[in-house]
């Protein structure tokens, strides 16, 4: 790596200077926060039936009592033998998270279109208790804008992180939030697909202070270059489940 190399002074000097630009950033983000949270809402009034370890549930049983609710839609195929290598990487960081958000009214389930007994045993294998559904069935998925029916694929671009695009996996990343009010009515509140997730990542943030970064040089110039299930990083020749998935445009 080609860097200059600086005298004290001069290290501090372009320190301070990157810091307000930083400074900036945070202001910046504190403001879009504040603007997601005002958002307007949309009623959820289909009834959703999920299958997990509690057996059929429907959206309002993920709130565990809870008045809101993060889903994180996991891309886990009918047919996979194991869930997506990104997806997998973001659940890596909810089961520490898991113990703040739910003294903070906050419920989390990933939900995934793989029958329950494959979503059981990837969970198993991967060790996360965070709690997970299968969606198999159910239109969840679809009308949340992250599985695609084959046929329409092949149609032309399809609706995916707000704008039509080009696709060629049935399934694809995202996050959504919902809030259920004292009448048990339900609201969609926020959906944030592609690399609107990385946020969620905590690795990413610490990889981001690093001199390299991310890394991710090729030949895909995602994660996919580098990230693996947490059991097979000791395996030589270790690769995604699901390499054609590239970097959506924000």
């Amino acid at each position: 790596m080609n860097h200059p190399i600086v005298s004290d002074a001069d290290w501090l000097a372009a320190r301070k200077q990157h810091l307000l630009r930083e400074k900036d950033l945070l202001r910046q983000l504190d403001d879009l926060r504040r603007q997601r949270r005002e958002l307007p809402w949309m009623r959820v009034t289909k009834p959703y039936s999920f299958f997990g370890a509690r057996g059929r549930e429907t959206l309002a049983d993920l709130f565990a009592g809870n008045s809101q609710l993060i889903v994180q839609h996991f891309m886990f195929g009918p047919e996979w033998d194991e869930g997506c290598v990104g997806c997998s990487f973001q659940a890596d960081h909810v089961d520490a998270a898991f113990v703040h958000l739910r003294h903070h009214d906050v419920a989390f389930a990933a939900v995934a279109r793989a029958p329950w007994p494959r979503i059981d045993d990837f969970r198993h294998r991967m060790g996360w208790q965070f709690h997970w559904v299968s969606s198999y069935g159910s239109d969840f998925n679809y009308d949340f804008g992250v599985s695609f029916h084959p046929a329409d694929l092949a149609a032309g671009p399809v609706p995916y992180n707000f704008e039509r695009r080009e696709l060629d996996s049935e399934e694809m990343p995202g996050v959504s939030v919902f809030f259920r009010d004292d009448d048990g009515s339900i609201y969609r509140t926020y959906s944030a697909y592609g690399r609107g997730v990385d946020q969620l990542v905590g690795a990413y943030n610490y990889l981001d202070l690093t001199p390299r970064g991310r890394n991710e040089t090729g030949p895909a110039f995602d994660l996919t270059d580098w990230v693996r299930h947490h059991d097979r990083y000791q395996t030589r020749g270790a690769h995604s489940c699901c390499p054609q998935q590239r970097p959506t445009s924000s």
